[in-house]
């Protein structure tokens, strides 16, 4: 019989009037991995960071290996084995990996100082103990994605955490950096460490975990071995209702060319060359979709059509919304043409975290004239739109404040972004970057019906993104970029009609691009 290393017994937690977490018992067998699942704001970062120290709960209580505890800060956690890596990773780009990892865990006194070399080796040998390839001494600002998370879970290790949590962590991975991230989940389970994973991704719990917790509106509602249920079941369990997992897909009615891109190449700041003669179309009523591992010049492609890109890079060939040149203007020249932008980094290019739901509701649509009075703004009018947007795309929160969207899930942000985006009226090019990451799987659902919806509209839609299930569920194209360059087009229909797994459409997007 396994030992119980975390417990948790009628733990809430309360902000204003709103219960985040109402009521929660909870048990995580030692040397397990467990994964908690559940819709966008269901409750599940808040009860990982009630465990870690971040926040205190309402009421209720906490034990660690059988003694009961309360953390006033993540330093109490970690100083009883409890470690996490967060959605958004908490590094500084400025420091090399070694001054990162040791940041705040110097380990060195006035007489005995730890040495940054010293703390190099020990890193390089945590590092390969776990398959964890990442150069300590290098810049984080010159990492990968992957490569930082990499960082973060060594960061645990260093401090001897032998329970990890870790929240969302393939929301922004490869597939082949997920599997590597998996790889070393289960290294460090056989050690006996025991890792919490919150993920959006059921696949990810099935073939990872051995026991599945589901919350539902700041509960836990069933917990189980995951052996003993399917996908099916578990999306279930978290939105209430029976989920399609798949899209209906209405026979797409392609009209006129509206995105023309031609020949389109792209040198950065550095001379690296980025695009390369790339060459595609998108047509009036289909999703074009863009295949591929990230970093094959998806970003570079997305900026230019946004009108983001570096202005030192060097840009060459053409690129035609409805006949017209848009290369080189600015995006706010593009928007009013009809092109909206749902972008990979929302936090970046999409959002005002501090600001309301409201004010980044209607970013970019504030001269609008049912948003618009005098010199200002129309508020009832405002506020009647985000009560029908947040209503239709499933947001919860108090609706009697002002708060700011920081508050929210970032699934739910996310779907903020896309009510906001998708919504434009006069709205002729739709650019999707990474759609549905970091988003439940309810959500999902009801975001790429949207997707579908705007199809039909007669809307050109460009779709990026890292899931190959999505982009063969809606597109009607798919291009698969190698080095800048679309190496090979496929109809979703042949995909559709000749794949029997995602291992075999993996195999032919590969085939295509060597």
């Amino acid at each position: 019989m396994n030992t119980i290393v975390v417990s948790v017994s009628g733990l809430s937690k309360k902000f204003g009037p709103f219960w985040a977490n109402r009521n929660i018992s909870l048990e995580i067998e030692n040397g397990s991995i467990h994964a908690i699942v559940g819709e966008n704001g269901a409750g599940k970062s808040t009860l990982t960071k009630m465990i870690y120290g971040l926040l205190q709960p309402t009421s209720g209580s906490i034990a660690v290996r059988g003694k009961p505890v309360r953390f006033n800060s993540p330093r109490q956690a970690i100083a009883e084995g409890i470690g996490m890596v967060h959605q958004h990773f908490m590094l500084v780009p400025e420091l090399s990996v070694t001054e990162n990892i040791m940041l705040g865990d110097e380990r060195g006194h006035l007489f005995a100082p730890l040495t940054k070399r010293d703390a190099s080796e020990e890193i390089r040998t945590i590092a390969d103990a776990h398959s964890l390839s990442v150069d300590p001494d290098a810049l984080v600002s010159e990492l990968s994605v992957g490569e930082e998370q990499r960082v973060e879970i060594l960061k645990l290790l260093y401090r001897n955490a032998d329970i990890l949590i870790l929240d969302e962590p393939t929301a922004v991975l490869t597939p082949l950096e997920t599997e590597q991230l998996f790889a070393t989940l289960k290294s460090l389970q056989k050690e006996g460490k025991t890792v919490i994973l919150i993920t959006h991704k059921l696949d990810e719990v099935l073939s990872v975990s051995d026991r599945v917790s589901v919350m539902r509106r700041g509960e836990i509602i069933a917990s189980k071995p995951t052996g003993n249920v399917s996908k099916a079941d578990l999306a279930r369990l978290m939105v209430g209702r029976n989920v399609l997992l798949r899209v209906e897909h209405p026979e797409e009615k392609p009209g006129r060319p509206v995105l023309e891109v031609s020949n389109l190449s792209m040198t950065d700041r550095k001379g690296v060359q980025r695009l390369n003669n790339l060459s595609f179309e998108i047509r009036a009523g289909e999703v074009y979709g863009i295949a591929g591992v990230e970093g094959n010049g998806q970003s570079e492609l997305l900026a230019i059509l946004w009108g983001i890109a570096d202005r030192q890079s060097v840009v060459d060939g053409s690129v035609m919304l409805e006949g017209r040149p848009i290369k080189g203007l600015h995006a706010d020249k593009i928007a009013a043409m009809g092109v909206s932008h749902i972008p990979e980094d929302r936090l970046r290019h999409a959002v005002v975290p501090d600001f309301t739901i409201a004010e980044n509701l209607i970013f970019g649509r504030h001269r609008e004239k049912k948003f618009a009075r005098h010199a200002g703004f129309n508020i009832p009018a405002v506020q009647r739109y985000t009560r029908t947007v947040t209503s239709e795309y499933m947001i919860r929160y108090d609706e009697k404040s002002d708060i700011p969207l920081a508050s929210l899930s970032g699934g739910n942000q996310q779907k903020i972004v896309l009510a906001r985006e998708i919504s434009r009226p006069g709205l002729k090019l739709l650019l999707l970057a990474q759609p549905t990451r970091g988003v439940d799987i309810g959500a999902i659902e009801m975001i790429h019906r949207r997707i579908i919806e705007a199809r039909d509209k007669g809307i050109a839609i460009l779709l990026v993104s890292a899931e190959l299930d999505e982009l063969v569920s809606l597109s009607t194209r798919i291009g698969c970029v190698y080095k800048g360059s679309v190496r090979r087009e496929f109809t979703a229909k042949e995909v559709r009609r000749g794949r029997s797994s995602e291992k075999e459409f993996k195999k032919k997007i590969g085939l295509s691009i060597t």
